[in-house]
């Protein structure tokens, strides 16, 4: 058994934990800050997202906006000192609706989402509207805050790819894509050019002798390693809540298996200019007679004919001759526990494919003869509402960066960010309460939770 010391071990190479080396070493200047995973960078679901950003949260609170803002800011200074590696856009969320009661809630919810730090609202009902177009490429002198699109001619005029009986749109704009692996590898090699080592094993056991870290077992190829250090670092993505016990805490998280789909568009049936689109409505996925009867009859099929939630949504990838699609639609929310390789539903593409055509009818020349779909996926590790958790836990030199659900590529450098504050001892924004693990200590808190609403899950 060999060992070493560090003044950081982080247990996990995720975007969380890349993020969070990198905070630590490049802009905190910390030494001596050691990765351990028992997989390769950013393997396990870190390369399984959509890779979108947005700013576009719901409250109570402005505290997850705060963040999101705080994180976008990173992921922008990122990009301009690396000449934009990471193909950072700023072509928004667009959520669609073709239910006459979700118009006024399309007005209402960006003038609440002004007062929590989003940005200004803008309505446009006649033909003299100022709406802009998300650029090509690049995401500088962009507007940020929402434009909301309540005339159904102006709503065919720029988005005449949408279902005709689309009634209004609101096109959320600080938020796109970029290449989360890109991003993940940069952080990584500047966090390695500060001295941060990566370590492939497996973290057995936490030293906590005395009430406070002391130490850790790392099983690796070559043998076991310890590691003394003061501070040990949670990030193990879907494994957090298995490394908390490590430590004898039980973290207040849960696993949602998530899919994503990938096909080749070579009919073009979406715009290659086209923002992340979400149907905001339920959908009853079309069926001839014939197959409806026969799905029905069987208690394997059967929920196929029965209503789905709303919330089915894709953009493009790629151009050329070759664009790609990428669709997600999280119906299935059951906990689950993790483990791999994942199973996916044989039906998920289709499912997808079939409720994406409602809002795009020219996805449905796919139908009478369904393209090779690929899928792949992870899991969303989350807590009850869906807010990460980011700081020390109640163990002397222990911390948690975890339950990044599924926004850990548009938050990692926010919360590593925030995170990192912690571990230095520097001074806390006012959001961070929010994102403590003590949180749910707060009899307050816990009220809150019984009254949450909307998660701000996709």
């Amino acid at each position: 058994m060999s060992s070493r010391s560090a003044e950081v071990v982080i247990c996990g190479a995720g975007i969380a934990g890349i993020a969070a080396a990198y905070h630590l070493a490049v802009r905190r200047d910390v030494r001596g800050v050691v990765l351990v995973d028992e997989g390769s960078p950013l393997s396990l679901t870190s390369d399984k997202s959509m890779e979108c950003y947005r700013n576009w949260w719901p409250g109570p609170g402005d505290d997850m906006v705060a963040l999101m803002n705080r994180s976008i800011d990173l992921l922008e200074e990122l990009a301009r000192e690396s000449d934009n590696l990471f193909r950072l856009n700023r072509w928004g969320y667009l959520f669609a609706t073709a239910d006459p009661p979700q118009v006024p809630v399309f007005l209402e919810r960006p003038r609440e989402a002004a007062a929590r730090g989003v940005g200004p609202a803008r309505v446009h009902t006649g033909a003299a509207s100022d709406y802009r177009p998300a650029p090509a490429d690049g995401f500088e002198d962009q507007p940020t805050g929402v434009d909301v699109v309540t005339e159904p001619a102006l709503v065919r005029r720029y988005f005449p790819h949408l279902a005709d009986d689309t009634l209004a749109v609101l096109h959320a704009r600080r938020g796109g894509w970029f290449s989360a692996h890109q991003l993940g590898m940069y952080l990584l090699e500047r966090a390695r050019a500060r001295g941060v080592q990566f370590l492939e094993g497996r973290v057995e056991w936490v030293d906590t002798t005395g009430g406070r870290v002391r130490g850790v077992r790392v099983s690796a190829r070559g043998g076991d390693v310890t590691i003394a250090t003061p501070r040990f670092v949670n990030a193990a993505g879907p494994f957090v809540g298995r490394v908390g016990r490590l430590l004898d805490i039980d973290l207040p998280v849960f696993c949602e298996r998530h899919a994503k789909v990938a096909f080749n568009d070579v009919l073009g049936a979406v715009p290659r200019s086209a923002p992340l689109t979400i149907w905001t409505d339920p959908i009853c996925l079309v069926w001839t007679d014939e197959e409806r009867t026969e799905l029905a009859g069987s208690p394997e099929h059967k929920r196929l004919v029965e209503e789905f939630p709303g919330g089915v949504h894709g953009r493009p990838e790629g151009a050329g001759e070759s664009p790609v699609v990428l669709l997600i639609w999280t119906y299935d929310i059951e906990p689950v526990e993790p483990t791999f390789p994942i199973r996916f539903d044989p039906a998920y593409g289709e499912i997808c494919l079939r409720g994406m055509s409602r809002m795009i009818p020219a996805l449905g020349a796919y139908l009478p003869r369904l393209p090779r779909v690929f899928v792949d996926g992870g899991y969303y590790t989350k807590t009850r509402e869906n807010r990460l958790l980011a700081g020390p836990l109640p163990l002397e030199g222990a911390y948690v960066l975890g339950a990044l659900s599924g926004y850990g590529q548009m938050s990692s450098n926010g919360a590593a960010d925030l995170l990192a504050d912690h571990i230095t001892g520097r001074a806390l924004p006012r959001y961070a309460p929010a994102f403590l693990p003590a949180r749910y200590d707060d009899p307050e808190y816990r009220a809150l939770l019984e009254q949450w609403e909307d998660s701000g899950q996709l």
